[in-house]
């Protein structure tokens, strides 16, 4: 019997679910600038089982292209109950999401009568000419029969990106890395998959990096602890008096600056919610290394104030030492609510003397906390930003996390991948200067109680909708990336594009054109939601953009 193999190529911006047939038109063309990754899919349907298929690619960006197969995971949480209607589904079951290598040769397996696809990016890395070049996608089958061609017509515009000014956080869990590859924190294996999964955050727009001082008080079991990753040393020589090495902290930094992480967010100097204690800090001792603060030391003490006062002058001073004052930021406590108010207080004025000159950042949401002074660089959600912008708050940042599910731009399986990207458009429209989001690679189940395995639980134990804890899963030699990361830096591509186009014809110009034809101008909360409004904005940026070039040329 002859086997029937279907394909289509797809935008970026479609998930193919294997369950369900797949409406979106196919594309033939696509562009972008000299220094950005382009990417797009190609979906594919067998009527019978084909164990081998073997993707090849034909272009003279060969060099540059790199082909994935879209894998699927499970959710059993792919959303809270009293969601919005901007989701693809609710029900549990298998999800697109992780971008697996090809197996050798570049083989992959055909399921009967299932959609899937293969996400293919091209990445010249500012290398290629400016022109029009065809891209074949060839499917074989294990005689060398071909079984399809999709052929993209794909032209790259003789225009680059703007460096990135937006700074840009995803909480980078080194303890994950140790737990998950099974090493000891910061041996040279963990060295070497420290600089694997930070590149890939520097490729993929992220430009800040979370940078433990001592072990994150974050998401941690009230009493319980997460395993140690403490970049300063600390000896105590006597009675509230202490030693500090910087040494780890240094290799830190140059292995960030290497890969191109540009700013340094120091650990939260106290817990999450409330700034009540302090984080675990572990000191030699008496010969011995143990623990001497954590969840049984009260933050507003003594002897952790005396603690503070010795770290955070000699922090400061290397700080000074190594050039990295204006690259620096520190954290208070993560997401405190307006009962702890006091707490917050007590600890900002611990600390406020001492880095005086540095900017605090922290997520919170109540403007009283930035209204009382006590916070410097407040980053409120998405869903309540609106007091900031009313206010007129700058340097103006914001998050999500897994609160932020109704109407509000977010990343989650269930969600359409355009609800992912248009926050490139919302930050550049209300010229934010920072987004902050808590999990880059977080494979802990809630509270850090167990280690999960993240191509099985996608919802840290059932805590968080899928797609919240984690961009990236854990490959044999390095990060795994997902539709969800890759959608996101097209998202910051958008916003440097945006960048771009305002140097040619201004800021007024561009945000006009971004609200023309809508029935009221986008916010964070109110925006199209469909994918041909984000690709269309894009062909018209390009158009402007080549015209200009020809203009210079």
């Amino acid at each position: 019997m002859k086997n029937s193999f279907e394909t289509r190529m797809i935008h970026s911006l479609v998930k193919v679910f294997p369950d369900e047939e797949l409406r979106e038109p196919a594309q033939s063309r696509g562009a972008m600038l000299l220094n950005e990754v382009f990417s797009y899919q190609v979906a594919y349907r067998t009527e019978r089982l084909m164990p081998v298929v073997k993707v090849g690619v034909e272009s003279k960006l060969a060099d540059f292209i790199t082909v994935r197969s879209v894998g699927l995971v499970p959710s059993e949480l792919p959303i809270y109950h009293d969601h919005d209607e901007d989701v693809l589904r609710t029900a549990p079951g298998l999800y697109p999401d992780p971008l697996l290598p090809l197996a050798d040769g570049g083989m992959l397996r055909g399921y009967p009568g299932q959609w899937r696809s293969v996400w293919v990016a091209v990445d010249p890395k500012g290398q290629a000419e400016p022109g029009v070049y065809p891209i074949i996608i060839r499917f074989e089958g294990d005689s060398g029969d071909i079984l399809a061609e999709e052929r993209l017509e794909l032209e790259i515009i003789p225009a680059e990106l703007p460096e990135q000014k937006l700074l840009h956080t995803e909480w980078f869990h080194a303890d994950c890395l140790a737990t998950q590859y099974g090493t000891e924190a910061f041996s040279e294996r963990h060295w070497e998959l420290l600089e694997a999964y930070i590149q890939a955050a520097a490729d993929h727009g992220i430009n800040m990096l979370l940078t433990p001082l001592f072990t994150p008080p974050l998401d941690t079991e009230v009493g319980g602890e997460r395993p140690t990753v403490q970049l300063v040393d600390v000896e105590v020589t006597g009675e509230n008096e202490y030693r500090f090495g910087f040494g780890r902290l240094k290799r830190w930094v140059d292995l960030c600056l290497k890969c191109g992480i540009e700013y340094f967010e120091f650990s939260h100097l106290f817990t999450q919610w409330g700034a009540r204690h302090a984080p675990k800090i572990m000191a030699e001792a008496d010969g011995e290394t143990k623990r001497i603060f954590g969840w049984e030391t009260d933050a507003s003490g003594e002897e952790y104030r005396q603690f503070l006062n010795q770290l955070l002058p000699q922090l400061v001073g290397w700080i000074r030492e190594n050039g990295l004052e204006g690259r620096s930021y520190f954290h208070i406590s993560d997401e405190p609510n307006l009962e702890q108010l006091e707490s917050y207080r007590s600890a900002q004025r611990m600390v406020k003397d001492h880095l005086s000159g540095f900017p605090i950042i922290d997520a919170m949401s109540d403007y009283d906390f930035y209204e009382k002074g006590l916070v410097q660089i407040p980053v409120p959600a998405n869903n309540h930003i609106e007091p900031f912008l009313e206010h007129g708050v700058t340097p103006l940042w914001t998050y999500y996390c897994c609160s932020q599910y109704k109407k509000v731009s977010n990343r989650f399986f269930c969600m359409p991948s355009p609800r992912n990207r248009m926050l490139g458009y919302q930050l550049y429209k209300y010229n934010a200067a920072g987004f902050l989001h808590w999990g880059f690679n977080f494979w802990y189940s809630q509270y850090s109680k167990q280690v999960i395995d993240p191509f099985r639980v996608t919802d840290a134990g059932g805590a968080f909708p899928s797609g919240d804890a984690y961009l990236v899963y854990p490959g044999e030699h390095g990060p795994v990336s997902s539709i969800r990361f890759e959608v996101l830096r097209e998202a910051l591509q958008d916003l440097r594009a945006l960048r771009l186009l305002e140097e040619i014809c201004g800021r007024d110009a561009v945000l006009n054109a971004l609200d023309e034809g809508l029935e009221e101008p986008f916010t964070f909360s109110r925006y199209p939601k469909e994918a041909e409004w984000i690709l269309s904005k894009r062909e018209w940026m390009h158009g402007k953009i080549k015209s200009a070039a020809v203009k210079i040329n």
